[in-house]
């Protein structure tokens, strides 16, 4: 009669398995994509259309080719803040350029602060990474003139300022981005 080899008990095994699982998900941490910092507007309930200045308008409009305009003149993603920083700043009060308007604000004073909004279109087709490039080169522009402002009057960094301050600077340098829904802006050309 041929002996029976002895069999290990496996039962507990599944246990174990089973703790440390649960032990690596409770002590691993999981990266969260963050997403774009924009303050949307309330739901409109009656769409109420004001004149706008055209002035004021910088339309960026990103195609389908992913080829980024800016009122009508092709740019690249490169030469997109410096050509928001001189459309915000209209540092010489330009006619072409935003209107400017004075302000009295906590900390600073008298400022001039301009009325310019980018208006920013894209096509359905447009690439994300282009569309986050767009995103991040608007949002240097500001962040450079709320830095400049910051220096002038304060001799410092923008993000290193107290909240009231950094308040005042953005009341001074507004960030004044309206994006459109995607259209398909290949479709429409046509």
């Amino acid at each position: 009669m041929a002996r029976k080899t002895p069999g290990i008990n496996t039962g507990s095994m599944a246990d174990i398995s089973f703790l440390l699982l649960t032990f690596f998900l409770l002590t691993s941490s999981i990266n969260t994509e963050q997403g774009i910092p924009r303050k949307l507007p309330p739901p409109a309930t009656d769409i109420v259309t004001a004149p706008v200045n055209r002035r004021n308008v910088l339309e960026v409009v990103v195609n389908f080719k992913n080829e980024i305009s800016a009122n009508g003149s092709i740019i690249t993603v490169s030469e997109l803040k410096d050509k928001a920083k001189e459309f915000l700043e209209n540092a010489n009060n330009s006619e072409d350029l935003p209107v400017k308007e004075r302000k009295s604000i906590n900390f600073i004073g008298d400022f001039m602060v301009s009325q310019g909004v980018v208006s920013l279109k894209n096509d359905q087709s447009t690439s994300y990474d282009i569309y986050v490039q767009v995103q991040n080169e608007l949002e240097k522009a500001v962040n450079e003139l709320r830095d400049k402002v910051a220096n002038q009057y304060f001799g410092k960094k923008y993000s290193t300022l107290d909240t009231a301050i950094q308040n005042a600077i953005k009341i001074a340098v507004p960030m004044q981005i309206s994006e459109a829904k995607p259209n398909d802006l290949n479709n429409q050309a046509q």
